[in-house]
């Protein structure tokens, strides 16, 4: 990229880290069919979903059969079961992984969009010291070369390529992080009510971003987005769970915490891991720290409530931090979500510099020449003194 001029030097950088980050590991992925053991339960619990509206086995045998995640997901598994997997058009159409991606992109573009003006949505506003500067309600004002670059990182370009199962909940927790900036109650509502209906770990986003709403905007607009979310999050949820209860609980909830019919594969050793690794007192004293975090960040809101966006997401990737390292089953992938919840409202701007021309010093006892501070009129005759 040396040899390029400066004004494309950085944006075909970002092109050449897309290229190699993103794209031709995924083709690839996708063509050979390989990918985690999530991209396959995701297409698996689509299917169910389709045929007998629930995405859940009855009876599991092995880890693979699982479906740790809430119904919402299986959503993302729907494709795989309508296209098929014959011929590369289908099998690249029917990836999971495609569609996740195909989210998380469309809830950043829609968070990154600068609001109206006059609306209270206005360019970069929220994140004081941060993107845009200002304060109020308003998005997330990154430019493009910004969320390119962001894509092309370790912690989206991996997960991207090979699952992409936290990303659609990601840029959902984001999305409603910057609408609750704008002060839409109803949407951001509906945000959180598709992230919470994906995986329970979205649920705490309910709280950070209803304290945030009940700062700026006021309690009612608070309590609608709360109502909003809730009823929304049921009515995609409990269809699916009412058909089948039992293994609803046993999948999502007991399974991931390390108390399932069969040993979870997370097994990081992370503190939470290790702790419950000791035995039952362990695992019970890693739940009480777990369960002691988050009464910890509940209280914080209460005492001491974000006031603008950056504010939200930082307690936000606090809380998601805290519960990924004290949890009895987890994994180092899961810190990726609180990383980019943390690093989005802080991305620097990339401008690309004006190149005017080659700048030449004046000469000694010379008079610099006056720069208008304005067009003139076309048949204005401009008059410049001449040294």
């Amino acid at each position: 990229m040396l040899t390029l001029p400066p004004r494309w030097a950085r944006a075909g950088s970002v092109t050449v880290a897309l290229a190699g980050a993103v794209l031709a590991p995924l083709l690839l992925l996708v063509a050979t069919g390989q990918g985690q053991s999530e991209v396959a339960v995701i297409e698996r619990s689509g299917e169910l979903l389709l045929r007998h509206g629930t995405p859940y086995l009855a009876e599991p045998h092995t880890v693979a059969e699982y479906t740790p995640y809430l119904p919402g997901m299986a959503l993302f598994g729907l494709p795989r079961a309508l296209f098929g997997a014959d011929g590369w058009p289908t099998r690249l159409l029917g990836d999971a992984r495609l569609w996740c991606a195909a989210v998380f992109l469309g809830c950043l573009s829609a968070a990154v969009r600068p609001g109206r003006p006059g609306t209270g949505g206005g360019v970069g506003v929220g994140f004081p010291g941060g993107v845009g500067g200002g304060s109020g309600g308003g998005g997330l004002n990154v430019p493009v070369l910004a969320v390119a670059a962001l894509v092309a990182s370790p912690p989206v370009a991996l997960p991207l390529c090979v699952s992409g199962v936290d990303l659609p909940l990601t840029g959902l927790c984001l999305l409603a992080l910057a609408l609750a900036g704008r002060a839409r109650p109803f949407a951001v509502g509906s945000a959180l009510a598709l992230a919470c209906a994906l995986k329970w770990t979205a649920w705490p986003a309910v709280a950070v971003v209803v304290a945030l709403l009940a700062v700026t905007a006021g309690r009612r607009s608070a309590l609608r987005a709360f109502a909003t979310a809730t009823v929304g999050t049921a009515a995609l949820v409990l269809p699916g769970a009412l058909r089948a209860p039992g293994p609803l609980v046993e999948q999502v909830f007991a399974f991931p915490t390390g108390r399932g019919g069969l040993p979870t594969p997370a097994s990081s050793p992370l503190p939470g891991r290790l702790l419950a690794d000791l035995g039952p007192g362990g695992w019970y004293t890693a739940l009480a720290l777990l369960l002691l975090a988050g009464l910890a960040v509940a209280a914080s809101l209460v005492r001491n409530p974000p006031r603008d966006t950056v504010a939200a997401a930082d307690r936000l990737a606090l809380g998601l931090a805290l519960a990924f390292l004290l949890a009895p089953a987890t994994r180092f992938g899961y810190l990726a979500l609180p990383a980019v919840l943390a690093l989005v409202p802080r991305l620097p701007l990339i401008p690309l510099p004006r190149i005017t021309g080659p700048h030449r010093p004046p000469r000694p006892g010379s008079t610099p020449r006056a720069v208008p501070s304005a067009a003139p009129h076309p048949r204005t005759p401009q008059v410049v003194p001449v040294p």
